[in-house]
């Protein structure tokens, strides 16, 4: 699956590595930053993401914005781990349009390399739908993936900046979300829910002060495949929570902190610097 559908080996033998390689970076780069209203933007923000404890990635985002038009790119460098996760870097950019109540993305690319193999997912949206999509190379097994049907493909966005929400003031109403989402290789979707309003206080992180804590359901609809353990795992998880924390005195609000349970310990990630 596409959220954080790392390849494990133990659950996903049977299913195409780069696969999971590119929805990782589409995870990571969905999960970041968004600008003010109305005003010039530049932004910088940095993440860390561990898995059970330990640091598997660092990541770079830069997000540009005139009030019209937005312009997200990402760069991220992973840490292997045994068989679980293989080294390698990764980029990631999606454009369109910035407007009072969303963004709607007019294309996204994520382009991921490890072990000397180059691996790229681009997709167009017109409106709130999938115009086009490429993967390079394509999938070569196919076997028990449910098919991408066109129906699939309407009223949907991107997994970069899906995950930004606007607001007008950090409430419960933030968590209220039902995200559908196409990433080039699936479509699925997250639905949000409220929990508690927390206050973050550590000096380690970008941020201190209040944050909404809710969780997320992801539901498969197409292109996962059947016999991945982890999109059942993951449909079936009650451990996916996501933090919210406004963005300067703007009325959006990004993610300061994910957490997604797997069999091999928590997936992470963490705000350590916004400028």
């Amino acid at each position: 699956m596409s959220l954080v559908n790392l390849p494990f080996s133990k659950l996903t033998k049977k299913t195409n590595k780069n696969h999971f390689k590119a929805l990782l970076f589409a995870s990571l780069s969905s999960l970041f930053i968004s600008p003010a209203i109305g005003s010039q933007v530049d932004a910088n923000a940095r993440y860390i993401v561990s898995l059970g404890g330990v640091n598997i990635a660092s990541v770079k985002i830069n997000l540009k914005d005139d009030g019209k038009n937005f312009d997200l790119n990402l760069g991220a460098k992973i840490s292997g781990i045994g068989t679980l996760i293989s080294s390698g870097t990764a980029s990631a950019s999606t454009n369109g349009l910035s407007n009072s109540n969303s963004l709607l993305p007019k294309s996204m690319n994520i382009s991921t390399r490890a072990k000397n193999t180059d691996f790229s997912v681009n997709v167009q949206y017109s409106g709130k739908n999938a115009s086009g999509f490429q993967v390079d190379p394509p999938l070569i097994n196919n076997i028990g993936r449910v098919p991408i049907e066109r129906k699939h493909l309407l009223g949907v966005s991107d997994p970069i900046g899906s995950f930004i929400i606007k607001g007008k003031k950090l409430d419960s109403k933030l968590c209220k979300s039902n995200l559908k989402i196409f990433t080039g290789l699936e479509r699925f979707n997250i639905k949000m829910k409220y929990i508690k309003t927390q206050t973050a206080t550590s000096n380690k992180t970008g941020y201190q002060g209040p944050v909404i804590l809710c969780t997320m359901d992801y539901l498969p609809i197409s292109g996962h495949f059947k016999t991945s353990g982890m999109s059942s795992y993951l449909a079936n998880s009650k451990r996916m929570l996501i933090w919210y924390a406004p963005l300067k005195e703007s009325n959006y609000f990004i993610p300061y902190r994910v957490i997604i349970g797997t069999s091999a310990g928590d997936l992470s990630m963490v705000l350590t610097s916004l400028k």
